[in-house]
């Protein structure tokens, strides 16, 4: 206990070993990093923008495709085709070129990642490389 504190009637509290180091693993979180460690998370958040993108995208398409697909063979496999007005001839020729677009886009899911991935990687490869040369020294 402080002596100060003691005569005004107050208290110190020290905090232990285990609480000590939560308090410095917070307070890093809000002092200044240094040099390495921006170019450190650079390098990380880099690295993983290049499948974040690709994924957001393939599976939107995936998503997409899916629901046209079953749309299309909701059509031609159960009575939805009486709901629109539409007769069981009629569900057939519209429900299955609506269920090959469905699936179509659900299976280019893979090849738009594989490319953006591609595409997104030659992009950055420079910026990668550079900071890698740099914190490798």
């Amino acid at each position: 206990m402080d002596n100060n504190n003691q005569k005004n009637g107050g208290f110190t509290y020290t905090y232990s070993a285990k609480e000590q180091a939560e308090l410095k693993r917070i307070r890093e979180k809000y002092t200044a990093p240094t040099a390495v460690e921006d170019k450190m998370a650079r390098l990380r958040r880099l690295d993983a923008s290049v499948t974040n993108t690709a994924q957001a995208v393939a599976i939107v398409f995936g998503i997409i495709g899916a629901l046209i697909l079953g749309f299309g063979m909701s059509l031609i496999m159960t009575d939805f085709s009486e709901a629109l007005g539409i007769g069981e001839t009629m569900a057939l020729v519209i429900g299955v070129p609506v269920g090959i677009v469905g699936g179509i886009l659900a299976s280019l899911a893979y090849p738009i990642y594989s490319a953006i991935v591609k595409a997104k990687r030659k992009k950055l490869a420079p910026e990668i490389i550079r900071l890698t040369d740099e914190l490798m020294k």
